[in-house]
Order: C-alpha cells, then sequence, then structure tokens
C-alpha cells in the first residue's frame, strides 16, 4: 500500500473545507484505480490533515495530482495554501479483528 498525506496549516475551517471537498474528492477517488480508503482529521489551531491510501505508488500519484488540481480549482477561497506532503510505502498495517 502507499500513503498520501497532505497537511494544510492555514485553515479557517477544517469543518467546512472538508464538508466541500468530500463530494469532490470523493468522486475523484472512487473513479481512481486502487483507491482504498480516505480520511480527513482537523488538527486544531487551522492545521486540517487529509490522508489516502492506495494499492501503489502509481496510483496514488495519478490521484494526488487529480485532488491537488481539484482542491486549487474548487476551493481556492479558503486560500489553503500549498500542503506540507508526506508520502510513502506502508511499511506496517494493524487492524482490528474482525
Amino acid at each position: 500500500m502507499y500513503v498520501f498525506i497532505r497537511k494544510y496549516t492555514k485553515v479557517h475551517s477544517v469543518a467546512d473545507a472538508a464538508r466541500r471537498a468530500k463530494s469532490g474528492v470523493g468522486q475523484i477517488l472512487r473513479e481512481s484505480s486502487g483507491f482504498k480508503s480516505y480520511f480527513v482529521l482537523d488538527g486544531g489551531g487551522g492545521v486540517g490533515v487529509a490522508v489516502m491510501m492506495f494499492e501503489d505508488r502509481e496510483s496514488a500519484n495519478a490521484a494526488n495530482k487529480k485532488v491537488l488540481d481539484f482542491v486549487q480549482a474548487s476551493l481556492h477561497d479558503l486560500n489553503l495554501g500549498d500542503p506540507e506532503i508526506i508520502a510513502g510505502e506502508v511499511l506496517v498495517n494493524i487492524e482490528a479483528d474482525a
């Protein structure tokens, strides 16, 4: 698995940004090959974090480009700025027992 983490540090309302991104980003990700899951969290103090999980690096890179384009085009009025991006292969995955 491959993960992209985007951290925005100047978000006026993480809840509003997440709500507005949900449908657009959700649609992009659902149509992306290799997509596994997506999370948005409110880090407090104007910090918003988005986490995307994919089966492989190629799928993650392709989807991340589309998501960044969507954010810049559709959420530009939120003045999110450029995110800090961390990406990498998942080395350990622990899940709850079913």
